[in-house]
């Protein structure tokens, strides 16, 4: 787009050019052409014309004299053109002249900003710069003033330029970076012990429940030994009472059988 407008201001231009020269031309042509008439060397122009039914004489004649008084009146227009023109084509270069020292600073303070100026004082600043512009591929075309312009500029904001140079911009980003990584870990660990922190929850329910159904099986086993215990303590004394007296009579008995 930016090819095709500059085509395009160029054919403008040489067209606007074109008509001035055509205009003063032409100016330069009928005013001769009618002051030859008016000294009798060139005949006057001759035409046919009237007003309804009235013809005009010496029409022509005024016709010329017309047009001549017309093409006068243009070519007095022509140089307040010509200075639009050059006002235009000035503020064209003074808008590539700006393009070109911007693009211009910005190689330099990028250079500026990657250390490669080392020159403290600020005449020798702006030579290095300069000579460092001169000997740019891209910038082989540009003028010299706009290249001290650039250099000036840079060197102006060499502050800057250390100030957030390419090693601080770099190990600030480092730093950033390992932050970021930092927290994504710990954000990561904290996930993890969510989970663990869920599963212990549910494992300790789990063991409760668990607990509390033992206790109640527990409760329920005591109760029902307690309902049996009546009747066994019933059934444990009547054998204990016959043993005794099956004792008591073995023992009446075995002296006599000693004695024999």
């Amino acid at each position: 787009m930016t090819a095709l407008h500059n085509i395009t201001l160029q054919f403008q231009n040489a067209f606007l050019r074109l008509t001035f020269f055509l205009i003063c031309a032409a100016a330069l042509f009928a005013v001769s052409a009618t002051l030859l008439s008016a000294l009798g060397v060139l005949p006057w122009l001759s035409m046919q014309a009237g007003f309804g039914d009235a013809p005009v004489t010496d029409a022509g004649m005024f016709i010329q004299i017309g047009l001549t008084v017309l093409i006068l009146m243009l070519a007095f227009y022509l140089p307040a053109n010509a200075r639009m023109m050059a006002l235009e084509n000035n503020h064209r270069k003074f808008a590539l002249n700006m393009h070109d020292i911007s693009d211009a600073y910005h190689m330099a303070h990028a250079a500026d900003r990657g250390g490669l100026f080392m020159m403290s004082s600020e005449f020798d600043a702006v030579k290095e710069r300069m000579a460092f512009l001169r000997q740019h591929p891209d910038l082989q075309k540009l003028e010299p003033e706009i290249l001290e312009l650039a250099a000036q500029m840079s060197q102006i904001s060499h502050e800057l330029a250390e100030t957030y140079g390419d090693t601080r911009i770099n190990r600030a980003r480092s730093f950033l970076q390992q932050r970021q990584e930092e927290i994504e870990l710990f954000q990561k660990r904290l996930e993890e012990a969510q989970v663990i922190q869920n599963e212990l929850r549910q494992w300790t329910r789990d063991v409760e429940m668990e607990e509390t159904i033992a206790k109640s099986q527990l409760a329920r086993l005591r109760d029902e030994l307690f309902e049996l215990l009546p009747e066994l303590s019933a059934q444990l004394q009547a054998p204990s009472k016959d043993s005794s007296t099956k004792a008591s009579s073995v023992v009446a008995m075995s002296p006599p059988r000693a004695a024999e």
